[in-house]
């Protein structure tokens, strides 16, 4: 395997988490630097190279190519060789393969997780984390729920998991609200909408929600506005936020309402043609959704999702569904308007 001159992956370690913005000077030269290094050292990402005759260094952010993020179902995507600490799995839907993130360490995995979200929302210890994740609970190599564990061992409060006792999680987030603390719920579309028709009730905006997105083939598909809608209406909250990541993915994007998703520094997102990879859209169009993914140092940072979306001028973006020929992921079946 070809070196990158002096530079290994602990040159990015360092790096990305000295990243001040997504769009700024040091994101670019970083995420070049980084895309030769795997263009050296991810076996899988050279031959997708090779085979589009595009093996050669990216002289500009144009250059870069984009892997199809479903190459995960079917290839070790590692770049350096290692033995890896953790495998993200995807939750899949019947009949569909899925994807395995493999981590060469999952602690770098923790320190950008929380680097994104104190970016958006703060240390975790100004939060009580609770977790309605029905469906990931019940299988292994879920990272959302590696996530939630972090966030609620990192709040240093006693939060914790719900599966399907309703009950519980109610009179749980009354105490919690009534003595004034301030409580984030993440949880899966299907099992927060579930909640919020069985215990409906005057929680207040001391009671932020997070959804995941997926309705597991447990409900009808909603539109984000509508699902939404009945959730501020039915639990007196403001808003509800949303994040978007995926098992291909180490960064974040968080929502803090109406669908606009930020990123995170070590995240860009990149509309492209929806019928030409190689050609991207202005911002304020609709295409295809690329992700640069600066904290998958070890797997490919350079990923062709099937979310179709439309970028704003301000870095951030819009899922507006997914491709017909997209196979439909746990995380991503909830679409917008």
């Amino acid at each position: 395997m070809e070196t990158f001159g002096q530079i290994d992956g602990k040159y990015f370690e360092e790096k990305i988490f000295c990243i001040g913005s997504h769009d700024g000077e040091d994101f670019d030269r970083i995420a070049l630097e980084l895309n030769e290094f795997q263009r050296m050292n991810n076996p899988v990402y050279r031959r997708y190279l090779q085979y589009l005759g595009r093996d050669r260094r990216a002289a500009s952010m144009e250059d870069i190519v984009y892997m199809p993020v479903g190459f995960f179902k079917d290839y070790e995507i590692k770049t350096t060789d290692f033995v890896e600490n953790v495998v993200f799995t995807s939750s899949g839907t019947t009949g569909k393969s899925t994807s395995r993130h493999f981590v060469k360490d999952v602690e770098l995995y923790y320190k950008n997780l929380l680097k994104c979200f104190e970016q958006f929302y703060g240390a975790p210890s100004g939060y009580t984390v609770l977790a309605l994740l029905p469906a990931y609970l019940e299988r292994t190599g879920s990272s959302l729920v590696t996530m939630a564990e972090k966030l609620i061992e990192s709040s240093g409060k006693d939060g914790g998991f719900y599966l399907y006792d309703f009950e519980a999680l109610s009179q749980r987030l009354r105490s919690l609200l009534g003595n004034g603390e301030k409580v984030l719920l993440i949880g899966v579309t299907f099992a927060l909408l579930d909640f919020a028709e069985r215990y409906a009730g005057d929680y207040g905006d001391g009671l932020m929600v997070m959804e995941t997105g997926g309705m597991k083939g447990r409900r009808k598909e909603l539109v984000r506005d509508e699902v939404h809608e009945i959730l501020c209406g039915r639990l007196n909250i403001s808003a509800v936020h949303s994040e978007y990541g995926m098992t291909e993915m180490l960064s974040q994007a968080y929502s803090d309402g109406h669908g606009i998703y930020r990123p995170s520094a070590t995240m860009r997102v990149i509309v492209r043609e929806q019928n030409d990879p190689f050609k991207y859209v202005p911002d304020g169009a609709a295409g295809g959704i690329n992700v640069i993914d600066l904290a998958n140092i070890y797997s490919c940072a350079f990923l062709e999702i099937g979310d179709i979306g439309v970028r704003y001028a301000d870095g951030s973006f819009k899922v507006l569904g997914r491709f017909d020929d997209a196979s439909v992921r746990g995380c991503n079946l909830l679409y917008t308007a």
